[in-house]
């Protein structure tokens, strides 16, 4: 019983592995014993019997599948009850799709990777057809699992909100602006190639967080356009057991100064499907000056060196000894060398190397009043979002990346307000941590129009080809008028706004017990994922990172 309970418990410890490479929250639980590993999309269920090399294996390959869009529902569907045709599209997919997220891969297992096999097919629909042929074809490895369709499809649908099998209809007449690419669903949660969330956990980490984290849902909330609330209290209330409500006011603010200027953004509206222009009145507003001691910050996190391999640029290099041109000047120099009598210098080439940093980095974080809940570790979600966040600032500012970070809160659309704790320009100094270390939650979150705002200072601001938006919230899209299905529609469609026109997008919930299927609807297809701890963000941030920035790229490209 125990050793059952061990194997458990360090299948469970592999979950973030597996979330990280196929950029959504997976879990790790043992299957069915001596049965081939498999996943409904949510688990991978692996024999706690096998070796932790076979498991782990095992498990790489199924989430590499995840990763690839190989368990898509639509070629899922045309293995349904065909357990030749499955073990065959599996023997030729697999190893297309660990080829295709081979740069995430461990070194140790990049030997799984066959080559000539994945050079059969470049899409899961070739392999499908690959495998209908009559071609033969080797069985794939023990440790590759198999493909169970029909719980996998269940779960896709119990996962987007519908009955078994059912398919959504599309509203007719509805208005669906080009800003989102093709898959894009606004009323559902659409996981592709860039789709996270990372860090669930197993069984042994939703124990600890039912037993340490606060009563708190994003179902929960008042009418539309109530003075509704931000969080639950611990303690009863006068209203009743387990009342919602928010008292505290945002302090970190002057009311005075730039209030008097402010920026309008349209809205989306979930229930009449088109916009409302004009609708959001967003004003940057500088922070208070308050004494305080600056916020220290170590790279205790280990993200520096992850961060440091991302958002190189091409830039031209003299004097190579190889390259893709002449450099004139040392190849004059050469000759003249030459003609004297002295050995000449053998790097005459210009080439084209990723020495320059280029990515601009806007860190949105969320002070809002929810934030202040207490988190697992004895902290509240805003203490630990705002340490990362100052982490994040220092280490992309020393590698040299342009960065900024703005917190946000809002009362009401007519109020939404970001504070710059650091502009794009600005140094780097104790004062911007002073700023920071005075950052006080309150209020509520208007997270769309936050969102958009962030995307347009990115875009006119940013000064660089690469731009990646780092969104630090609990995902509780709450304010008066913005009751919580609406808000998490409207952010879903800022983040896809931003996608489209080149942003990554990558949102992170850091110490927060919100549940991942209510951070899904807020977040949709965004890149975006739970950390229970500060400390487990080094290890996931670089895939993380690299997949919002490709995201970007691939939307940007679609919508040309």
């Amino acid at each position: 019983m125990r050793r059952d309970e061990g194997n458990s418990e360090d299948l469970g410890r592999l979950g973030l592995l597996a979330s990280a490479l196929a950029s959504r929250t997976l879990q790790v639980a043992p299957g069915e014993s001596g049965q081939p590993a498999w996943t409904d999309g949510r688990v991978v269920f692996v024999d706690a019997g096998e070796s932790p090399r076979e498991q782990l294996e095992a498990l790489t390959v199924q989430a590499s599948l995840l990763a690839a869009g190989s368990l898509d529902p639509d070629v899922v569907r045309r293995l349904t009850r065909r357990p030749v045709l499955a073990r065959r599209y599996l023997a030729v997919e697999a190893h297309r799709a660990l080829a295709a997220i081979e740069d995430r891969l461990p070194r140790t297992l990049c030997s799984l990777v066959d080559r000539d096999v994945a050079a059969r097919a470049d899409s899961p629909a070739a392999s499908l057809t690959t495998a209908r042929s009559r071609e033969a074809l080797a069985d794939p490895p023990d440790s590759f699992g198999t493909i169970r369709p029909r719980p996998l499809l269940a779960s896709l649908d119990q996962a987007r909100g519908s009955k078994p099998g059912q398919q959504v209809p599309s509203e007719p007449g509805s208005r669906l602006p080009a800003e989102l690419a093709e898959g894009e669903v606004d009323d559902g949660i659409v996981t592709d190639l860039f789709s996270s969330p990372v860090g669930g956990g197993g069984s042994l980490g939703r124990l600890l967080g039912r037993l340490l984290r606060a009563v708190r849902r994003l179902g929960g909330g008042g009418p539309p356009g109530a003075d509704a609330p931000t969080h639950r209290t611990r303690t009863p209330t006068p209203g009743g057991p387990g009342t919602a409500f928010s008292t505290a006011t945002a302090q970190t603010a002057d009311p005075t100064g730039a209030e008097a200027r402010g920026l309008k953004y349209p809205e989306w509206d979930v229930h009449e499907r088109r916009y409302r222009p004009e609708w959001c009145m967003v004003r940057e507003v500088e922070p208070r000056s308050k004494d305080v001691e600056p916020f220290v910050v170590s790279d205790r996190y280990g993200l520096r060196r992850p961060l440091a391999r991302l958002g190189m640029g091409l830039d031209t290099c003299h004097r190579q000894a190889q390259g893709d041109d002449i450099d004139i000047d040392a190849a004059v120099e050469a000759r003249v060398e030459m003609m004297a009598g002295s050995a000449p210098e053998e790097a005459v080439y210009l080439d084209s190397l990723r020495r320059r940093r280029d990515l601009a980095v806007l860190l949105l974080l969320d002070v809002s009043g929810s934030t202040a809940e207490p988190g697992a570790t004895g902290q509240t979600v805003h203490e630990q979002q705002r340490g990362v966040a100052a982490a994040l600032t220092v280490s992309l500012h020393e590698i040299g990346d342009r960065v900024a970070l703005y917190a946000f809160h809002s009362q009401g659309r007519s109020a939404v307000h970001l504070v710059p704790v650091k502009r794009f320009d600005d140094d780097l100094d104790a004062l911007v941590m002073r700023r920071l270390r005075g950052l006080v939650p309150g209020a509520y979150s208007r997270l769309g129009a936050a969102i958009r705002h962030a995307g347009a200072v990115l875009k006119d601001r940013g000064a660089t080809s690469r731009r990646l938006l780092v969104v630090l919230s609990d995902g509780l899209a709450y304010d008066h008028g913005y009751e919580p299905a609406y808000g998490a529609a409207d952010a879903r469609r800022a983040l896809a706004e931003a996608r489209s026109q080149g942003v990554g997008c990558l949102c992170l919930s850091i110490g927060a017990s919100t549940d991942v299927e209510a951070l899904g609807r807020v977040f949709g297809s965004a890149a975006h994922a739970t950390i229970p701890r500060p400390e487990q963000l080094g290890h996931v941030i670089g895939p993380l990172f690299r997949s919002a920035l490709r995201s970007a790229e691939v939307r940007r490209r679609v919508t040309r």
